[in-house]
């Protein structure tokens, strides 16, 4: 069973993302009409914005959580074909197998993203699509080995509105280089494609994603090998894998096995 974590419920309880359109990019070549009228399963589902984007198209959806399961309740309550449970993805056993299995931005924060996707992927039927997105070991350099000893010396002991705080500062003065050195045709530079959607996206959300990365209690980085193994081709058909913006990895398949 795997530790629950308080800093997910704080953050969820406190910060709501409504972007739409990079959870689209996240799933891709998957769009949201491939939910349309299929049982769905929302692996991670936080504060439950993405089961928000989702269920208009589906035909129920079940989103399971380990921490904030509570903040997903308030922010889907009006959504009529919407079931939450707490449960360990790593471990749970809802009893059924669901049409779409999807975990987006989770699988990198578990214990051991192998065991947690071999057992979500337990819950995709046969002829069912598995969808995921994680961080990736390519092109993360500073995030895992400076941002990451950081976090274990001194942010994962600062108070969480400490943390927020600091997000914000960092936030703003990343918007410097982003629209000043960044704009320049300087492709090599770290995070060049990455700091392409810090342009389209909001404050707010911007915000979110460097508080995010300061509030994870712990964060695996996933070579492209890595999620290869996830999708061995006499278990899946129709797989695509591709990187995101310099920094993750897409990841879907067609299940063919049990």
């Amino acid at each position: 069973m795997q530790e629950k974590h308080p800093q997910w419920a704080w953050q969820w309880d406190r910060i709501y993302d409504d972007n739409q359109w990079l959870f689209t990019e996240w799933i891709s070549p998957n769009t949201l009409e491939t939910f349309r009228g299929k049982e769905v399963l929302d692996c991670g589902c936080g504060g439950g914005q993405h089961i928000n984007f989702v269920a208009p198209y589906a035909h129920s959806i079940t989103g399971v959580d380990l921490n904030a399961v509570s903040s997903a309740s308030k922010n889907t309550a009006s959504l009529k074909n919407v079931t939450l449970k707490e449960d360990d993805l790593a471990a749970m056993n809802l009893g059924k197998q669901f049409d779409i299995v999807y975990c987006i931005g989770v699988l990198h924060h578990t214990d051991d993203p192998n065991v947690t996707f071999q057992n979500i992927a337990k819950h995709c039927k046969p002829g069912g699509r598995t969808i995921v997105w994680v961080y990736s070991n390519e092109g993360n350099f500073l995030n895992r080995f400076v941002l990451e000893p950081m976090k274990t010396v001194i942010i994962h002991h600062l108070p969480r509105p400490v943390v927020l705080a600091l997000a914000h500062v960092l936030t703003v003065l990343l918007y410097v280089p982003i629209y000043t050195i960044y704009l320049l045709p300087l492709s090599r530079l770290p995070f060049f494609q990455y700091f392409q959607n810090w342009r389209k996206l909001s404050y707010s959300r911007n915000m979110l994603n460097v508080f995010d990365k300061l509030n994870a209690p712990q964060t695996w980085f996933i070579s492209k090998e890595q999620i290869q193994s996830w999708f061995p081709p006499e278990q899946w058909s129709d797989v695509h894998l591709s990187p995101y913006k310099g920094v993750s990895w897409r990841g879907s398949g067609t299940k063919t096995g049990t």
